[in-house]
């Protein structure tokens, strides 16, 4: 089988991980990494075997000095590519379609970028089959990826009326906490509705969700507190069930001592997954409360992983080598070892 050619445009946190997670495909080939640094991050792709492209002639010059082996410019790199996933910074990915579309290469952008900028927003279990053979996607942000496989979920079950939910946003990457971030205050975000919940809707416009978000003096992940109106009254079994239809969630237990978002962490790292990633939307079991109509729940989003499985799919959707949704999103789930229950 010939496998698809990706190449991985910016090595930073959602990169590296793009990257990893296409070396673990069997229809998949990394051809390379393209950026503008040249510090561990770069020399870590190199001592990997990676193929490292140089975005610009002062990143050339920097690698240069770090003794990297340039493969090449990122025109280089694009020649060779099926499909190109931009990770650079946000508003980044803007710019750099412009580049994709001159190449002819498919190309996939993150959440950071408008909708507008591909025309088509994306996540695995909700609307996969309308990316086939498309251009070009958006992998909807972190955020926006939890909301749409828990509401999805329970839109599959015919129980979603409407949704409201709170989102307490991670100030910032852990691996920068350092350089910038929020201490000893919180800040809400100046609409309401949030982003998110606009955003959702650009995957489903018949999704009634209206989301409010404020950011928050911590790194490890995002928490997001929903009411949810439901169409009849089910028993809580009967929305577990539901809830556990998306295969990207994952049920924990505050009476596990499971009851923070460092301690979710820490399982992760316990249980062997690279970086301690979580890429299944955690939600709280024993937390969960149906009260007639309404339905009352809480989950973690790891804002660092959430997206990975969601690009992967991303890929053979653009590229048409898996036309099946369900067929696609099982590989990658076995492939990054996603299940619904950690321990």
């Amino acid at each position: 089988m010939e496998k698809v050619k990706v190449a991985v445009n910016g090595y930073g946190v959602i990169g590296k991980r793009v990257a990893e997670a296409v070396t673990l495909q069997d229809d998949m080939e990394l051809i390379g990494i393209a950026d503008v640094a040249a510090d561990w991050r770069i020399q870590t792709a190199e001592s990997k075997g990676y193929s490292i492209y140089a975005n610009t002639e002062e990143g050339r010059k920097l690698m240069t000095r770090k003794n990297i082996q340039i493969a090449g410019d990122l025109d280089d790199l694009l020649d060779g590519a099926d499909v190109v996933v931009d990770c650079a910074p946000k508003k980044f990915g803007a710019q750099n379609a412009e580049k994709y579309k001159l190449s002819g290469v498919k190309y996939i952008v993150q959440g950071g970028e408008k909708h507008q900028t591909t025309g088509h927003s994306f996540s695995a279990e909700s609307n996969y089959a309308t990316a086939l053979g498309k251009e070009a996607t958006r992998v909807v942000s972190c955020n926006t990826t939890s909301i749409l496989r828990t509401l999805t979920a329970l839109k599959r079950a015919n129980l979603l009326k409407k949704a409201r939910g709170t989102l307490l946003r991670r100030a910032t990457d852990p691996w920068e906490s350092h350089k910038n971030g929020i201490m000893n205050t919180m800040v809400p975000e100046q609409e309401i509705p949030s982003h998110q919940g606009p955003d959702a809707q650009s995957v489903d416009p018949e999704l009634d969700v209206v989301t409010a978000a404020v950011k928050v003096p911590q790194t490890l992940s995002h928490l997001h507190y929903w009411t949810i109106q439901l169409t009849g009254e089910p028993s809580k079994e009967e929305v577990l069930e539901a809830l556990g239809t998306s295969t990207r969630t994952a049920f924990i237990r505050m009476d596990n001592e499971l009851s923070a978002n460092n301690a979710v962490k820490e399982l992760m790292l316990d249980i062997g997954r690279p970086h301690g990633d979580m890429y299944e939307v955690a939600i709280w079991e024993d937390m969960l409360k149906v009260e007639g109509d309404e339905l009352y729940y809480a989950y973690l989003v790891d804002n660092q992983a959430i997206v990975i499985p969601e690009t992967i799919d991303a890929i053979r959707a653009l590229t048409g080598i898996e036309s099946n949704p369900e067929k696609s999103v099982d590989k990658t789930n076995r492939s990054l070892g996603i299940k619904q229950r950690f321990i």
